[in-house]
C-alpha cells in the first residue's frame, strides 16, 4: 500500500496506460479520480476500481480545455479533500512528417498533448502548493528523444512535455512537489492497436516495430504502471525532473 491515504488525478485514465495507473494507484491504496472525455469509458474503469475495493470517481472533460482542467482538480478536492498526484497522461496520435500532416491535426494535437498537460498541471500545482507539497508524473515518450519517422507532431509534442518537466521540477522543487516523466515505448495500448489496424498488413507492422527492440515485443500498459506507481511513491522521494525510459531498450541502441 505504497500510496495509501494519497489522492491522484490521472487523465486519459479510461483505457491504455491511464486505466493501467489508476487500476495501480487503487490497489496501492490512493483514491483515484479518473479524468477522461469518454464518460462510459470512465466510468467502467470506476466500476472495476469499486468492485475491487477501491475508491475512484470519474471526472469528464477536456484537458485542453481551462474550464475542464480546472473542474478535474476541484472534482477531487470536493470528493476527497485535497491532492497529493497528477497523472498527466492523456494524448492523442497523428502520424505525418511536416508535408502530410495538416495543420488542424497538428493544433489538436498540440491542444491535448502539451497544453493540456500544462492546464493540468497549473491548477494541480496550486493545490499542491496550497497544502504544502505533491508529485506530478507526465507521460512522456521515446518519441520525444529520439527521431522517429512519420509522425513530426507526435514527436514534437512528447519532446515538450520532457522539457517542460524539468522546468516545473526546478521551478517548484522549494514547493515540496517533484515532477517527473516516464517515456513508454510502444505499448500495446488502444491507441496503437488502431495505428497497427491503419497499416496495409497490420500484422507484419507490428512485427516491425517488435523487431527494433531488443527485448523484441510490445510493452504492456501495466509495465508503464509500475514505473508511474514508484515516482508518485516517496519510495522516490529524491528524484525530481527525472525521466524514466521504459522502452523494450529502444533508446539505448
Amino acid at each position: 500500500m505504497r500510496l495509501e491515504g494519497k489522492v491522484a488525478l490521472v487523465t486519459g485514465a479510461g483505457a491504455g496506460i491511464g486505466r493501467a495507473v489508476a487500476l495501480a494507484f487503487a490497489k496501492q491504496g490512493a483514491k483515484v479520480v479518473l479524468a477522461d472525455n469518454n464518460p462510459i469509458a470512465a466510468d467502467a474503469v470506476v466500476d472495476e476500481i469499486c468492485q475491487g475495493g477501491g475508491t475512484a470517481v470519474r471526472a469528464v472533460g477536456d484537458v485542453s480545455d481551462s474550464q475542464d482542467a480546472r473542474q478535474f482538480v476541484q472534482t477531487a478536492i470536493e470528493a476527497f479533500g485535497h491532492l497529493d498526484i497528477l497523472v498527466n497522461n492523456a494524448g492523442i496520435y497523428v502520424q505525418g512528417d511536416a508535408l502530410a500532416t495538416p495543420e488542424g491535426d497538428w493544433d489538436r494535437l498540440m491542444a491535448v498533448n502539451l497544453r493540456g498537460v500544462f492546464l493540468c498541471s497549473k491548477f494541480a500545482l496550486a493545490e499542491m502548493v496550497r497544502k504544502g507539497g505533491g508529485t506530478i508524473v507526465n507521460i512522456a515518450s521515446e518519441a520525444g528523444m529520439v527521431g522517429i519517422a512519420g509522425q513530426v507532431a507526435y514527436n514534437a509534442s512528447k519532446a515538450a512535455v520532457l522539457s517542460m518537466t524539468r522546468s516545473m521540477a526546478v521551478d517548484h522543487a522549494a514547493q515540496g512537489i517533484r515532477v517527473n516523466a516516464v517515456s513508454p515505448g510502444t505499448t500495446f495500448t488502444p491507441l496503437v492497436e488502431a495505428a497497427i489496424s491503419r497499416a496495409k498488413d497490420p500484422d507484419q507492422a507490428r512485427r516491425k516495430l517488435e523487431a527494433v527492440r531488443p527485448l523484441n515485443r510490445l510493452g504492456r500498459p501495466e509495465e508503464i504502471a509500475a514505473a508511474v506507481v514508484f515516482l508518485a511513491s516517496d519510495d522516490c522521494a529524491y528524484a525530481t525532473g527525472s525521466n524514466v525510459v521504459v522502452d523494450g531498450g529502444f533508446t539505448a541502441q
